[in-house]
């Protein structure tokens, strides 16, 4: 399948769940359709603020599977639908996602370098007018543009 049309399924798989999830103030963080023939798989990845539960994530699954197979969302037959939670290293993606965890460590890919450098690790301060703060150092903040993420992701601690 052409990542154009993975791409389309993902999108409207999102708005899907994102429908179904809202009434349980629950957030959709990611959809991803991989694979081909009969090995193909469709993830959501979901959370709350109180965290995720097993109920959640069967919840999602009932709501949204029925809808797809209704609507007939994915084309070409067969997929298995994954639903879990993000995990404690979650991705961030969008300026929410930075806001909601200010505070938090962070490891952060950029597209082009700020001061020579694509790969930062560091406190987030906060994403604000598209702008995302980052403190890799005690007293010391960087600044950059949302659009310029190439990935990020939480940072647990042990």
């Amino acid at each position: 399948m052409p990542d154009r049309n993975r791409e389309a399924v993902a999108a409207r798989v999102t708005e899907i769940a994102e429908r179904v999830a809202q009434t349980e103030n629950i957030e959709v963080v990611e959809v991803e359709f991989l694979g081909g023939g009969s090995a193909r798989v469709l993830r959501i990845f979901i959370d709350k603020p109180e965290g995720v539960s097993h109920a959640d994530c069967e919840f999602i699954s009932q709501q949204v599977g029925t809808i797809l197979d209704v609507e007939d969302v994915i084309p070409g037959g067969r997929y298995t639908l994954e639903v879990s939670s993000p995990g404690l290293e979650r991705k961030l993606v969008k300026a929410k996602d930075f806001e909601r965890f200010t505070g938090h460590q962070a490891r952060i890919v950029l597209r082009e370098p700020v001061e020579n450098q694509r790969n930062w690790s560091g406190t987030l301060i906060g994403c604000e007018d598209g702008q995302v703060t980052l403190e890799p150092a005690a007293g010391r903040q960087i600044r950059f543009p949302l659009a310029q993420v190439q990935k990020a992701n939480l940072k647990f601690e042990w």
